[in-house]
């Protein structure tokens, strides 16, 4: 169990609305410490799962194969247990295979197991990881990306990384999810 110092909402006191978001991340992590800490901003949970998961991430324009990649991209290297939990299975369901995903937790995806995009795709997300304070799209990534996706799918991408970057850090910050013991996000005073 993760150490948060917000209060939690028990299952069973939850809004009828938010207990499926509930049932959905204890089954797939064990740990829905995220969704009883957000019960306490409904509002916000409702932004985060609805207006994001399901309109941007599960939607829009990219197709959902490249998005479960970059998700599961940046939990591996954010060090996010918790995420890692739901990732994987996620990129399982979108059609890669567990060598795949095991090539991507070992740190050794190449041009062998993923195509020309994927391996595109994957850059960008090194670029958006939140340890790399140098990253940018340099105009020879922006040229492999431009292979295979218009201009809009490539800023979707930026902005799903870009949110899933942003709730990863806030997660850490508010101890609401399970770090990795590699996770580069220790709090100060534990190191």
């Amino acid at each position: 169990m993760v150490d948060t110092p917000f209060t939690r909402t028990p299952r069973e006191q939850l809004p009828p609305q938010i207990a499926p978001a509930w049932d959905m991340l204890n089954k797939l992590t064990g740990e829905p410490t995220f969704i009883e800490v957000f019960a306490q901003a409904p509002h916000l949970l409702e932004l985060v799962m609805n207006e994001f998961y399901m309109k941007v991430f599960f939607g829009g324009v990219v197709d959902q194969r490249h998005k479960q990649l970059v998700r599961l991209r940046l939990s591996i290297v954010h060090g996010c247990r918790t995420c890692n939990k739901q990732n994987v299975p996620g990129a399982l369901e979108a059609g890669f295979s567990q060598r795949q995903v095991d090539a991507l937790i070992a740190g050794t995806a190449d041009g062998t197991l993923f195509t020309a995009a994927e391996l595109a795709v994957l850059e960008y997300a090194d670029q958006m990881v939140l340890t790399n304070m140098n990253g940018s799209v340099s105009p020879e990534l922006f040229a492999r990306l431009r292979q295979h996706f218009d201009e809009a799918a490539i800023l979707e991408l930026g902005v799903v990384m870009a949110i899933i970057g942003g709730m990863a850090k806030l997660s850490f910050l508010l101890g609401v999810v399970e770090k990795e013991d590699y996770c580069p996000f220790v709090p100060s005073d534990a190191a």
